[in-house]
């Protein structure tokens, strides 16, 4: 059946409307920011069932649909998300989603979608330079921070055993990380072959930043133990604690003792783009290979990933595909001999639309403003009895604990009214609470609020 184009405009205005008017009243705070029904709930409401079975979905009834499938979700761009480290995406990235649903070009060769690739080429040319891997360094967009640093450690892997495509894995490669490392590190271990056991955690201080000073001992257990270091992951920042390592001193060992050096930058490399925080990654430059996540700091819905790498050739290296029906003719333009997806979306559009409409300014400022917004929550924070803050953010995720009582239960009954929406994590072996500062409505009074309503539900009825 061929696209109906009055229909496809008509349910295309629904859903300008819809999201719209989502998007406005999640900024103000007017509904809550998460339900939290049962799936079996959000089923009936939505009529799930009836539509798969008979279907006849028509745009009135789309509207309808549309507005209960929204109101059942979570809210990103409410002031009180203060959740996960996802993007409440900008509107020019939305419209990149919008444009890639109708014209589905996968990109990863380049005859499949010019412009695309393109644009992916040139915001790839952009971050490397912010990165300072200049001309020389290479790069592509994935699927998410998990498919990059599994592409970046192939990357990494190819380096140190090029024969591991062909021959197999050999059983001596070790992976050095710290236990605070995002845990795609070890299943990229896994899914590489390597093990789980092939991760080597490296000393950490009380905050689980990597201990520069102890990495020699920590390289030199490895080779004792007839262990080939195939990469060193540092963090910048932590998923946790958003807290960044020594970017520096770690890049400087690595060079010295020829160990592949991987940074995690998936949520905090943006802060290359505010001034008064770019000192954070002071260092970077040192990476052989790095992952940058535009869905986080950068305002783009899910999912656009950069992976990047100092050398081009490393990263090329890192896939030895065959296929006479794709790989065959100039390939100097595909993309698709860098990356695990060859039906790969339009990624670099939703990059491309936030820097067209906000600059590099723009998105620089947001990253600035929202670390801000932390460092304001964690100063509100010290100022009241019972909460207790084991560290000065350094970005716009910040762990604090409140009083003696499960600190997991706190959070499940801020969430279950809908009013709040945030994360934990363990420092040390102790859960803490986690918020994360993700939307631009969040401010003062949002903060206020939320620790207002951890006082009084540990205070009690009259407490």
């Amino acid at each position: 059946m061929i696209w109906n184009v009055e229909e496809f405009a008509r349910a295309a205005a629904v859903t300008a409307d819809g999201l719209a008017a989502y998007v406005d009243e999640s900024q103000r705070g007017l509904p809550p920011v998460i339900r939290g029904r049962p799936p079996r709930e959000v089923a009936e409401r939505l009529g799930l069932v009836r539509w798969i079975r008979e279907g006849g979905m028509t745009p009135d009834s789309y509207a309808e649909f549309l507005a209960a499938y929204l109101d059942e979700g979570t809210r990103l761009h409410h002031p009180a998300y203060l959740g996960h480290q996802i993007a409440a995406p900008d509107f020019p990235a939305a419209l990149a989603d919008f444009v890639h649903g109708a014209t589905n070009n996968p990109m990863a060769v380049y005859e499949m979608g010019a412009s695309a690739a393109t644009v992916e080429f040139e915001v790839l040319r952009w971050m490397l330079g912010k990165v300072g891997f200049g001309e020389t360094g290479g790069g592509v967009l994935t699927h998410g921070g998990s498919l990059a640093n599994l592409t970046a450690l192939l990357a990494a892997r190819a380096a140190v055993a090029p024969e591991a495509w062909t021959d197999g894995v050999p059983a001596d490669l070790a992976l050095l990380a710290p236990a605070s490392a995002h845990y795609s590190l070890t299943r990229a271990a896994a899914i590489l072959g390597l093990g789980e056991r092939a991760v080597v955690p490296l000393d950490v201080d009380g905050l689980g930043r990597i201990d520069v000073a102890r990495l020699p001992e920590a390289l030199g257990r490895v080779r004792r133990a007839g262990r080939r270091p195939m990469a060193l992951v540092a963090s910048a920042c932590s998923t946790g604690t958003g807290l960044y390592d020594d970017l520096r001193g770690i890049g400087e060992f690595c060079a010295a003792n020829g160990v592949w050096f991987h940074v995690d930058g998936a949520h905090g490399a943006s802060a290359l783009l505010a001034e008064e925080h770019r000192h954070l990654l002071d260092g970077i430059e040192l990476a052989d290979s790095l992952i940058w996540d535009a869905h986080k700091m950068l305002r783009t819905s899910s999912l656009a990933a950069a992976v990047l790498t100092r050398r081009e050739g490393d990263l090329d290296a890192a896939f030895q595909q065959r296929a006479s029906y794709l790989f065959y003719g100039d390939q100097g333009f595909d993309l698709i001999g860098r990356t695990v997806e060859c039906s790969k979306a339009e990624l670099g559009l939703k990059v491309f639309l936030n820097l067209a409409w906000r600059g590099e300014r723009g998105l620089g400022d947001h990253v600035a403003r929202q670390y801000a917004t932390a460092r304001r929550f964690w100063e509100l924070a010290r100022e009241r009895p019972g909460f207790e803050c084991p560290y000065e953010p350094e970005s716009n995720i910040v762990c604090f604990r409140y009083g003696g009582a499960d600190q997991a239960e706190i959070r499940e009954r801020l969430m279950a009214d809908g009013a709040f929406q945030l994360t934990s994590a363990e420092i040390g072996g102790v859960r803490h609470l986690r918020v994360t500062v993700m939307a631009p409505a969040t401010d003062d009074k949002t903060l206020e609020a939320l620790l207002d309503r951890i006082g009084e539900q540990e205070r009690g009825p009259g407490g």
